[in-house]
């Protein structure tokens, strides 16, 4: 085994590999009760929801530890199950089923793209600055998402939006999460928004605001509410609106599973000559998580940035991974606890993941205002709009444009001017 994963190598242990995995666990397993909580708001079977992101994220991490040896977990993304959820599902009108067909055409393309070797042109194609905004905005729109559940911003005819009743038990539950978890957060605790969300829904079981669950271990729930679905519904991707829910998929998944590989392949010392080794391999693991997670029913799955608190802890191998991917098939036992989740425990969460993404607005060029005008309209179109393929496609209209006035036209990739008009085209016959 250790000759396998290369132990002596990378100088690890089989007792740091463990903590490195267990430790990342702790630090991503929030999302075996937020992500069914989302995409329960779209339709869907929590129940079904919570054993499709375990086993997602059990098999994705599991072929990211066997076939590329490194350190990183995969489960479904935070901002596509919004995506998938707020805008496709409740904004545009179409069926979940639909929706995660969609997520099973961009993970299959995703795997076309890496067999041909052609990710490094698509990623050159998108201009980076383009790239923190995506990001940023996600956050801004999750953030703004958690806000609302949270009960802290309401509706208001007048003005769009107000404060919520601060007074209210439900939401001076998610304040309590929301200072709890920050407080961890900035102690620096691994893990600090999973037991966050552990000490909140202690706290409202206390007072009262949330339910006694019907025990802590359980029956694994039946996967047959969203198994196969997304196969089944294959034949409706065939209109410009699921064309551009494929794109931004696809794009979101690629941008941000690229990123999360090189910040945590830096972090781990595993950089050589400034190039990923395997590359080819974590990505194949990366896309193929996302197809097994649609047919199961989930949406896409993708590399997790949390994996960098295993990597703190001494994780170096593949070996970690093989663990974490251990315990969340153990976590399937725990489906009861699913009811003790309540928006209030879940809302803090959103609104901490937001503050993580929106940490790339520095990295935009402000001074530029051929870069800062796109940028910004990417970033503040997705909360307002309610819709994060919205902003993509504003700020995709407008760079060229403003390139084109500087007169750096040459400066923007040919893929770029397809997507220009590609997007034209979903405001022309979908708005």
């Amino acid at each position: 085994m250790d000759r396998f994963f290369g132990f002596k190598e990378y100088g690890t242990t089989y007792r740091k590999e463990f903590i490195a995995g267990l430790t990342t666990f702790l630090s991503m397993a929030y999302i075996l009760f937020v992500n069914p909580a989302i995409l329960g708001d779209a339709g869907m079977d929590k129940g079904a929801v919570f054993v499709a992101t375990a086993l997602a994220a059990a098999i994705g991490t599991l072929v990211m530890g066997l076939l590329a040896n490194y350190p990183i977990a995969l489960a479904p993304g935070m901002g596509l199950n919004a995506f998938f959820t707020y805008s496709v599902v409740m904004v545009m009108g179409i069926p979940w089923q639909t929706a995660l067909a969609g997520v099973l055409v961009s993970g299959l393309v995703f795997i076309v793209i890496t067999v041909l070797k052609i990710r490094e042109t698509i990623i050159n194609a998108i201009p980076q600055e383009l790239k923190f905004a995506a990001a940023s905005g996600i956050g801004l729109f999750i953030a703004f998402i958690g806000l609302q559940n949270a009960g802290i911003v309401e509706n208001n005819d007048s003005t769009l939006v107000q404060l919520g009743n601060l007074a209210s038990g439900d939401t001076l539950l998610a304040i309590f999460g929301l200072i709890t978890i920050v407080i961890f957060m900035v102690r620096g605790i691994k893990g600090g928004i999973f037991y966050g969300m552990v000490l909140t829904a202690i706290v409202g079981l206390i007072f009262q605001q949330i339910p006694l669950p019907s025990g802590i271990v359980g029956a694994v729930p039946s996967l047959e509410p969203t198994f196969g679905e997304a196969v089944k519904h294959l034949n409706q991707i065939t209109t410009i609106d699921m064309l551009v829910v494929v794109l931004t998929f696809l794009f979101v998944d690629f941008f941000d599973t690229a990123g999360t590989l090189m910040a945590v392949a830096s972090q781990a010392g595993l950089m050589k000559d400034n190039k990923l080794p395997r590359a080819g391999r974590a990505l194949m693991a990366d896309s193929s998580a996302t197809v097994i997670g649609a047919v199961l029913g989930t949406s896409t799955t993708t590399a997790y940035i949390e994996s960098s608190s295993g990597v703190a802890a001494g994780g170096r191998t593949g070996f970690s991974s093989v663990v974490t991917a251990g315990f969340f098939l153990l976590a399937l036992l725990f489906s009861p606890l699913l009811g003790v989740v309540t928006p209030s425990v879940t809302a803090p969460v959103l609104i901490i993941v937001g503050v993580l993404m929106v940490a790339v607005l520095g990295k935009i060029e402000w001074h530029r205002f051929e870069i800062a005008a796109p940028a910004f309209l990417t970033i503040i179109a997705m909360p307002l709009t309610y819709s994060i393929a919205t902003g993509i496609a504003l700020g995709f209209i407008l760079y060229p444009i403003t390139m084109l006035v500087k007169g750096k036209a040459k400066e923007v990739h040919p893929i770029m001017y397809f997507m220009f008009f590609i997007f034209i085209l979903y405001f022309a016959f979908l708005t």
